[in-house]
């Protein structure tokens, strides 16, 4: 299967890492100074105390003054961050200034320090550019810091000729850096007029503190769209209220950046017991940001004026085409289905296979709710597009339950709802809502359709879950809500995942005995409210995105190398004419 724009984002996340403690890059840094210092005894006073005082003490300058220049900018770097860049860049000028001299000789150790340094201070600055500050000019006193610790003890250490030469090759290096940051700048500008810079510092703020600079980015590329969202409002006549709601917008893009927890902010929104199931979107529809909610959530509670409350329903039915089975139930003259492929993958499906299908049910019926359950995670891959065998499958079963349910009788019927929290958090691959159940009972068959605040299922999970619920119920669906709260870099992190299935039972069949145990009578209204100007990622935006990046990340490293490399050389010219 060709790789998809989830595929191409799940990639980048081999770029991240997490910086070790700063105590113990410190550590690091002064064991390398008195490896040096005990190498170079033997040479002669020349060379006293060089490690220490030529290697250790302007890394721990720059160390220690780095954080507070930056955070004087308004941005963020961490202690950890800064000693670990401190570390790298002091390992590379050990490694630039002390091998050749082996080979060359010690005459030669002042100029390749020299050059160690302004290779210091230009990868300092293209390394603060993208974790703390795009802003090049805010960033080049920080950067400069270690290399000017090193050029005060290196004017100590050689003759007076090596402070001008040195401070030269600092604006070399500088000036080469500014150029590369230019050419890795110019492709995400040309493309989506942003800053991959800025993109990259808001991305590790995310990851920092939890910032939401990100939807400034996501609002810039975005493009609004109109999409309709079907509920299904119950009114009992004892016990809370119940609304089942389908979006068709993406819970995401990671954490609480865009939509990612529209879930819960719908859930809290409303005053009746809201399960918010995922509808028919892929990540082209994630919202920039989360005030796009707010326009869902009043076009939900608008739609409240055009309802018409009916006390009958049908009784259950599952029908299937291919790999795609769906379970249908009719409420009034509503259609509810909630589709799954499990155990085969059931992924995303794209916001044109759910319009076809609402829009084909419409001649029968007056809403019709589709439902992904969203339940089978076999890997991180491509959604479901238009015209595959897979979207074909789904149209087919569709039909099929069109037909079957529209000469089902109608009965009166009545409802259960339940929310019980679970004790797993967002790293075990749970939302805040836990585990919410809506159960149904017309003619005396039950139905249980059980929604887990998650982002997938683990395989095999879902039938496991499944059987829990059928001790209650004659017919059952598990789902997810697809919230991306539980995912900060990588998207995969279904249920079941990090918590065995068999830990996660006792919740999902407390939920349903609970749901069963609150039946009561109910009518229903079902309504489709429309959804104006919602603000999304945009048709293609995400893979393009992701390819533009990938294509950047895989010319970067040459491109880096060959400047640098000819920066290098330049420096050694320079260093002979003036000699």
């Amino acid at each position: 299967m060709e790789s998809g724009p989830d595929v191409r984002v799940e990639r980048l996340t081999r770029y991240i890492f997490s910086a070790p403690s700063w105590p113990r890059s410190l550590a690091l840094i002064a064991v390398l100074g008195f490896i040096i210092d005990a190498a170079t005894f033997r040479a002669g006073p020349d060379f006293f105390l060089l490690g220490t005082l030529g290697f250790s003490v302007p890394a721990v300058v720059a160390f220690l003054l780095t954080v507070p220049l930056v955070r004087a900018s308004g941005r963020l770097i961490t202690w950890n961050r800064s000693a670990l860049l401190a570390l790298a860049c002091t390992v590379l000028s050990v490694i630039l200034s002390l091998s050749p001299v082996l080979t060359f000789g010690r005459g030669i150790f002042p100029a390749l320090y020299a050059v160690a340094l302004g290779l210091t201070s230009g990868l300092r600055l293209l390394v603060l550019v993208a974790v703390a500050d795009y802003r090049v000019t805010r960033m080049v006193l920080p950067a400069f810091l270690q290399g000017a610790a090193g050029i005060a003890v290196g004017a100590w250490f050689f003759t007076p000729g090596f402070v001008p030469y040195a401070l030269l090759l600092q604006v070399v290096f500088g000036l080469v850096i500014v150029f590369l940051i230019w050419l890795i700048e110019r492709p995400l500008r040309r493309a989506f007029q942003i800053s991959g810079l800025n993109f990259l510092n808001t991305f590790i703020a995310h990851l920092t503190d939890g910032s939401k600079r990100m939807e400034d980015f996501f609002r810039e590329i975005g493009e609004e769209v109109y999409v309709p969202q079907v509920s299904l409002f119950f009114s009992r006549s004892s016990g809370k209220d119940a609304l089942f709601t389908v979006p068709n917008v993406h819970p995401g893009p990671m954490g609480d950046v865009g939509g990612g927890n529209l879930p819960r902010i719908l859930h809290d929104r409303f005053s009746e017991e809201t399960l918010v199931a995922h509808g028919c979107a892929t990540h082209d529809f994630n919202l920039v940001s989360e005030s796009e909610i707010e326009k869902i959530a009043r076009a939900v509670a608008a739609s409240r004026k055009e309802l018409t409350f009916s006390g009958t329903a049908s009784r259950p039915v599952r029908v299937g085409s291919g790999s795609v089975s769906i379970l249908c139930q009719r409420f009034g003259d509503a259609l509810l289905m909630v589709s799954t492929r499990s155990p085969e993958r059931t992924e995303d499906l794209d916001y044109s296979i759910g319009l076809a299908i609402m829009g084909e049910g419409r001649c029968a019926f007056s809403e019709v709710a589709f439902v992904d359950a969203h339940n089978c995670m076999t890997s991180v891959g491509s959604p479901v597009l238009p015209a595959t065998r897979v979207a074909t499958e789904y149209i087919a079963a569709a039909r099929e339950g069109f037909r079957v349910v529209r000469d089902l009788p109608e009965e009166p019927f009545a409802v259960g709802v339940s929310h019980v929290r679970v004790p797993f958090s967002r790293e075990q691959g749970f939302g805040s809502l836990g585990v919410q159940v809506l159960a149904t009972e017309v003619g005396g068959v039950r139905a249980a359709y059980v929604l887990i605040d998650g982002n997938n299922m683990a395989p095999g999970v879902r039938e496991r879950l499944l059987s829990v619920a059928l001790n209650h119920a004659d017919e059952a669906e598990i789902m997810t809500t697809d919230t991306h709260t539980v995912n900060t870099v990588s998207g995969k992190n279904p249920v079941g995942y990090r918590v065995p299935a068999e830990e996660i039972v006792p919740y999902v069949e407390q939920a349903v005995g609970e749901a069963v145990a609150d039946l009561s009578a109910a009518r229903v209204g079902a309504t489709t409210a429309s959804c104006e100007g919602i603000v999304v990622f945009g048709s293609q935006r995400v893979s393009q995105l992701a390819s533009t990046v990938n294509a950047m990340l895989a010319f970067i490293a040459p491109i880096s190398f060959m400047i640098l490399l000819l920066a290098f050389l330049l420096s050694v010219f320079v260093y002979i004419a003036l000699q």
